[in-house]
């Protein structure tokens, strides 16, 4: 391990050299290629210099420890090097978290997808609930929240809503969110007081830029229409919305949220760059010979991955078996305890293999 660092914080300075290099400003994919590196290897660098410079302090205090008469500077220099060694056994620690791979993903803004699924009217009022409760989350970190798509139902429910989250980090805290959903509780119709299960599937996707996507024109086939409402209703009575068909893949996004047709053909192509992008790094990772999934879950949106039980005010992740009473903190945005557990567990993870 100790010669991979030696090897990895050698490369900083080149890095660091490389972003001047006319060869590589003048190309933006490089660019970024360059500057994610150095951005992951710089602490990797500072670490293992902290790691030296502590090592040498114990040698020092060591030496002196051998060549000192006196009890009381004995005593110091005994002390100097437990402190120092308990300093050097921690920064350790973070140098191995550091050396567990980086998702290249982990910094962008994120697209996320909100479906009601199983349940009816109960699933879509949920869905609601939940986006809500993510909107909450995002703004307490300070993160921008922008609706690209949404389809209600006329009692307040949601069908569908995709929104863009902008923050740096957003993609590394809310990616173990991607799977079923579950709730349980008594719909307000239910007159027996049954509890009713239904269930809300959510899709979380890196933005992708155009430099990690290239989309040829010729590959789009494009069609404008009259947007409609819930229960068909007119929303405008011109050609905004926007269906945007990608003929190799099959992928059919539409926008229909904005009355104008620009702005709708943008949000739209924006989705389609983000599932290709989805579509690819799972292409990747399934063409990988030593793909193995991880214990805190597939990351398949057909996967349950937490159930929300409202009689009980419980919460409980399948993945972890992490449980939580506390159901109106988790859906005011309260969903840091199990994403720092998920986090966590994927770093174990990761460390093992």
């Amino acid at each position: 391990m100790w010669d991979k660092l030696e090897a990895l914080s050698a490369k900083v300075p080149e890095l660091e050299r490389l972003l001047s290099d006319p060869s590589i400003t003048g190309n933006a994919r490089e660019m970024q290629r360059v500057g994610r590196e150095l951005a992951e290897l710089r602490p990797v660098a500072e670490a293992h210099a902290r790691y030296r410079r502590t090592e040498r302090e114990i040698e020092e205090n060591r030496a002196l420890l051998d060549s000192e008469t006196e009890p009381e500077m004995k005593a110091m220099a005994r002390e100097e090097i437990q402190r120092l060694t308990e300093e050097m056994e921690g920064i350790e620690k973070e140098i191995r978290l550091l050396l567990v791979p980086k998702d290249i993903n982990d910094d962008k803004d994120i697209l996320i997808e909100i479906r009601a699924g199983a349940g009816g009217e109960e699933a879509s009022l949920f869905a609601t609930e939940l986006f809500r409760a993510y909107t909450m989350y995002a703004e307490g970190k300070g993160w921008k929240v922008e609706v690209l798509s949404r389809s209600e139902t006329g009692l307040g429910g949601t069908r569908e809503v995709i929104a863009m989250i902008e923050g740096r980090g957003a993609y590394s805290r809310l990616k173990f969110e991607k799977g079923v959903h579950r709730v349980q509780r008594v719909p307000a119709t239910e007159a027996g007081g049954r509890i009713h299960t239904s269930t809300v599937t959510v899709a979380v996707m890196p933005e992708a830029e155009e430099v990690d996507i290239q989309i040829h024109p010729d590959d789009l086939r494009v069609d404008v229409f009259r947007s409609s409402g819930p229960g068909g209703q007119s929303v405008n009575t011109t050609d905004s919305a926007v269906r945007i068909t990608h003929i190799p893949t099959g992928l059919v996004v539409q926008c229909q949220d904005e009355k104008s047709q620009l702005k709708n053909k943008s949000k739209a192509l924006k989705i389609l760059r983000s599932r290709l992008y989805e579509a690819e790094m799972e292409k990747r990772q399934a063409e990988r010979a030593d793909l193995r999934r991880s214990q805190v879950g597939t990351g398949d949106r057909s996967e349950r991955i937490r159930t929300y039980n409202f009689p009980q005010s419980r919460v409980t992740d399948h993945r972890i078996g992490m449980t939580t009473h506390q159901l109106a903190s988790v859906l005011s945005g309260g969903f840091d305890p199990f994403i720092d557990a998920l986090t966590a567990q994927a770093q174990v993870e990761a460390l093992r293999k």
